[in-house]
């Protein structure tokens, strides 16, 4: 059998969903991280985070082989192909998916699916299915009916009839395939409602339904491969029945192997579901905004001022942080999390990130504000009433509220768009209030913000240590990308925040966490982004290149990199990540990667930008 560490390494692993929930598949076909029927689910299979109790579903030849994985041309349909002694065979794994009505059910809309073809042989094959529901708290009864067998609220198919082992409460069968023959296993919800066409046939609807979909992508340079996957993985993180996305489909893979930074990002943060909303009408997709901002209204309306940074992704799931200590974690990382107790954190940024949605969108001309102005209104007034506060900042220290340099700017972001929205339309409110704050908090961050000794903006006033959050200062419109302090800025975050062309969030701050941090995937995009805003194209170009080269053998991305062994750390994948791969992408595209940016295309260069529809035109760096 293939040789490898007994946890596979995070690059290992490709994802397939079904804008309900994910699914991580090892190169060597094992199933070890699903949560069913949601995202926010308890998992069924776990091994990610426990070797012996987490659970996994495998299916793989009997004999030593070589593997390796890859995915169908422009879809989340994964094939994973085995080479040994004996011959040669392919592994496609998706979830089903049909079209958007059935997507919209609350009910997940399909079965996961598992189809192996023999393309050399004969070869024989193993299937292993050690299911352990509700976070491996449950070893289920396991019912056979011939090829199908039942356990907890699950059903799995076969193609021939299951062995069931009752004392390690284990499925397994094993065939023999000649080449060209293939054999479809399937998992699904015992009380799916969904039609249960034929597998093969699935298999089609999948891949149209992708294609379809990834094909609606505007932008057509160099980079496009790249930009379709991380489209693609970001459609994954969306949840069709409520329009929430969430930040990554997995809890509590480390920031640090062994470490303590181990969290559950299976929620909603309004700035990473912003940011990918940019990221997707940058690309083009301008058909799938619709029901995030149906999500964004009614969670604006429902909290008006008091809005928090998470939410779970339906009314019913939980955010109360837990610990489950009896997983031994990735790679021995501990604690294992579910729930995130960032939910009570008060981060101002938060203000400035709903206020920047519902502006771009009515700049883009996707949405219209009045609707929903009896609530934007009274939270722009709360920030004149409240901007001076500290608060836990972008990065969710648990060391203490300080007064971020970041989460100020955003609230002039807030306060910008509200009068821009207001002002153009015609809409209640008091207009001068709301600008004599913002004018007071731009002359407040450039004074208290800044520090003579690095030479750069810090980040909060009350620690002088350089923030990669304050890279965004010139996207968001707050200063000029040319301007000397953010030449400053920039400078300064590639001498001291950069190892090895990857940029870390920050260094020797007090964020009130044990051990360290590798650096931060989105940071190194948001520094190319501002190269690109300071007139340095080629150079970013450059560091983009290298970018991509980090990626894993799928183009997808985690949390983090350590720059010491080029390991991907963190949860996996990242929407915060492969955001920053379109914005970029698109970025160079609207410079040609040399001259300067023109100001209608600054919204390109970051997630966080304020107005523009420029994304609509087709784009392209070639």
């Amino acid at each position: 059998m293939e040789l490898q560490s007994p946890f596979p390494a995070i690059s290992d692993y490709g994802v397939i969903g079904n804008c309900h929930t994910a699914a991580l598949v090892s190169k060597a076909g094992s199933i070890d991280w699903l949560c069913l029927p949601r995202f926010d689910a308890p998992s069924l299979f776990a091994r990610i985070l426990d070797l012996k109790q987490g659970g996994f579903w495998h299916i793989q030849p009997t004999a030593p082989f070589e593997s390796d994985h890859q995915y169908l041309d422009a879809t989340n349909v994964l094939k994973t192909t085995f080479i040994c002694h004996e011959g040669k065979v392919q592994l496609l794994d998706f979830m089903e998916v049909t079209d958007r009505h059935q997507l919209k059910h609350s009910h997940a809309p399909g079965r996961l699916i598992r189809i192996v073809e023999a393309l050399e042989g004969p070869i024989e094959i193993i299937c292993v299915c050690v299911p352990r529901p509700n976070y491996a708290q449950m070893v289920p009864q396991l019912y056979g009916h011939d090829q199908t067998a039942l356990f907890d609220q699950f059903q799995i198919t076969a193609p021939i009839a299951w062995q069931i082992d009752a004392t390690s409460h284990t499925l397994t069968c094993q065939l023999t395939l000649r080449a060209g023959e293939r054999a479809a296993f399937t998992l699904s919800m015992q009380d799916n409602p969904s039609p249960h066409i034929d597998p093969y046939e699935a298999m089609e609807h999948a891949i149209l339904f992708w294609r379809t979909w990834a094909n609606q992508c505007t932008y057509q340079g160099r980079y496009r491969d790249a930009v379709v996957r991380s489209a693609l993985a970001l459609k994954l993180m969306t949840y069709a029945p409520s329009g929430a996305i969430v930040a990554a489909p997995t809890t509590s893979l480390p920031e640090e192997i062994g470490g303590e930074r181990n969290w559950d990002y299976r929620y909603t943060w309004i700035r990473d579901a912003s940011f990918t909303l940019y990221a997707l009408l940058l690309a083009g997709y301008f058909d799938n905004e619709r029901p995030f901002f149906d999500w964004l209204a009614h969670t604006v309306h429902v909290e008006k001022t008091g809005i928090k940074i998470l939410y779970p992704i339906t009314p019913q799931g939980e955010t109360v942080e837990q610990t489950l200590d009896y997983f031994q974690g990735y790679q021995n990382s501990r604690p294992v999390r579910i729930g995130n107790n960032a939910v009570g954190q008060v981060q101002l940024d938060v203000y400035g990130e709903v206020l920047s949605a519902i502006h771009f969108a009515w700049k883009a001309g996707k949405y219209n504000p009045i609707e929903l102005w009896d609530d934007i209104c009274p939270m722009l007034d709360w920030i004149v009433d409240h901007w001076h506060e500290p608060d836990s900042g972008v990065w969710e220290v648990r060391g203490g509220k300080r007064q971020f340099v970041y989460g100020k700017a955003m609230l002039w972001v807030a306060l910008s768009g509200g009068l821009d929205m207001a002002t153009s339309l015609d809409l209640p409110g008091n207009r001068d209030r709301w600008r004599e704050a913002g004018t007071q908090i731009r002359a407040e961050v450039l004074e208290k913000g800044w520090s003579e000794k690095l030479q750069s903006f810090q980040q909060s006033y009350e620690d002088e240590t350089l923030d990669a959050a304050n890279l965004l200062l010139p996207a968001m419109g707050f200063i000029e990308g040319t301007d000397p302090r953010m030449i400053g800025t920039i400078d300064a975050t590639i001498k001291h925040l950069v190892s090895d062309g990857l940029c870390y969030r920050y260094r020797n701050a007090p964020d009130g966490v044990p051990g360290k941090e590798a650096s931060f995937v989105l940071c190194t995009f948001w520094l190319i982004n501002a190269l690109i805003l300071a007139n340095r194209a080629d150079e970013a170009a450059a560091w983009f290149e290298q970018m991509l080269t980090r990626s894993t053998p799928l183009g997808l991305f985690a949390e983090e990199i350590d720059p010491a062994t080029g390991a991907q750390l963190g949860n996996f994948p990242q929407a915060f990540s492969h955001i920053g791969v379109i914005n970029v992408a698109v970025s160079l595209a609207h410079v040609g990667h040399t001259g300067s940016v023109q100001p209608q295309h600054k919204i390109a260069a970051s997630a966080v930008g304020r107005g523009g529809g420029g994304a609509a035109a087709k784009q392209s760096d070639d």
